[in-house]
């Protein structure tokens, strides 16, 4: 390491213990002034632990945090273990979406024991459900104050959210929806004309997409559509500060911003379902009409002996939770987004993983439920 110029230039003290090499950060760390630069060990006497400590550091900016990447950069080149747990978690923070913006090939950090990785991977998955917690009670607190105060809703922005999550996914819908017609129907046809049953893929195609296919499609679409939109939106928001803006001025962003997206995919979902419900059993009457040579009046009485109101009341329920499960993903993942563009477009991937995943949680959880009360 250079030599300290002044006393109070930036400076950094090392001790070995062991295998563990011990840094010690004091001075004040400038981009204007010289700083240390990290010298890598030689190999014969590299450790296998770097610590990191903050000792008298009068004032630091980002000189400070390049300093501790290049050890952190080091350390996971090495295969030695980098400890920043002495730093402070504002610095660690910095850190930490320092490293994310600057993302390379370098490998993992892989030398800290199971034990310990699987601690701080429970603390992570904590803090995770925390804040969906949190979030979810501020909704369900918004649409409190929404019941009780309606005249102060934007209804205006909830209409035209409502066009862009309903109407305008009106096309891509009703492909998705037709097609999974058509293949439930072929697929159950290879099977049912071997015994005779040809008339039976009525019955295969209406409650596959009643009870599931309708709901569960529509949902999955409107997470890669409507719910990225929502993310990449309110992450653009968050990196142009308009949603610090919103707070600033005491406007709720979950008033604001949120609840008319997530009011608006509640009443489009099971909508737009019912739509693929009616799409989905038009395509299996198609392969009907074509492969079994089954009439579209056979098929639709054969259908309507097996498909109730009951079915289409499951469908309905799941509908308007996979609507309210791609609304808070999308949103969460908005507001969660880091101020920048690559961070807009984690983001939207954050959100469309998020919710593809509660709804096959929640489409199992219904599946259960519903077999217990028989419905």
């Amino acid at each position: 390491m250079p030599a300290a110029k002044t006393a109070s230039s930036a400076r950094v003290s090392t001790c070995t213990e062991g295998d563990r090499l011990v840094l010690t950060l004091t001075g004040r760390w400038r981009v204007t002034e010289p700083r240390p630069t990290w010298q890598a060990p030689m190999d014969d006497t590299a450790p296998k632990r770097v610590r990191v400590e903050v000792g008298d550091i009068e004032r630091w900016d980002s000189s400070l945090l390049l300093f501790l990447f290049d050890v952190q950069q080091w350390c996971r080149v090495a295969g030695a273990h980098c400890d920043l747990g002495a730093l402070p978690e504002k610095m660690r923070r910095m850190l930490a979406q320092l490293s994310r913006s600057h993302e390379t090939s370098v490998p993992f950090d892989r030398s800290e024991n199971f034990f310990q990785t699987v601690g701080q991977a429970t603390l992570d998955a904590w803090t995770k459900a925390k804040e969906i917690s949190a979030f979810v009670g501020e909704c369900v607190l918004s649409f409190n104050g929404l019941i009780k105060r309606p005249h102060k809703f934007r209804w205006r922005d909830c209409m035209h959210e409502m066009q862009q999550c309903g109407a305008m996914a009106l096309p891509i819908v009703s492909l998705i929806s037709f097609l999974v017609g058509m293949t439930l129907a072929y697929t159950g046809a290879l099977i049912l004309r071997q015994y005779g049953g040809d008339i039976y893929v009525a019955d295969l195609v209406g409650i596959s997409m009643v009870r599931e296919m309708g709901a569960l499609m529509t949902g999955i679409v409107l997470a890669g559509r409507t719910g990225a939109a929502f993310a990449a939106h309110l992450g653009n928001m968050k990196a142009n500060e308009e949603i610090d803006a919103f707070t600033t001025l005491g406007i709720s962003p979950i008033d604001f911003l949120v609840m008319p997206r997530l009011l608006a995919l509640a009443l489009m979902m099971p909508l737009l379902a019912l739509y693929a419900n009616c799409l989905g059993i038009l395509g299996g009457m198609f392969i009907a009409l074509t492969v079994l040579e089954i009439t579209p009046t056979a098929y639709w009485i054969e259908m309507l002996t097996i498909v109730d109101l009951s079915d289409v009341a499951s469908g309905v329920i799941k509908a308007v939770t996979f609507g309210l499960i791609v609304g808070l993903a999308g949103c969460l993942r908005g507001l969660q987004a880091e101020r920048s563009a690559a961070g807009v477009g984690r983001a939207a991937t954050s959100a469309v993983v998020t919710a593809i995943l509660f709804i096959i949680v929640a489409d199992a959880i219904y599946a259960v439920l519903f077999d217990i009360l028989g419905i």
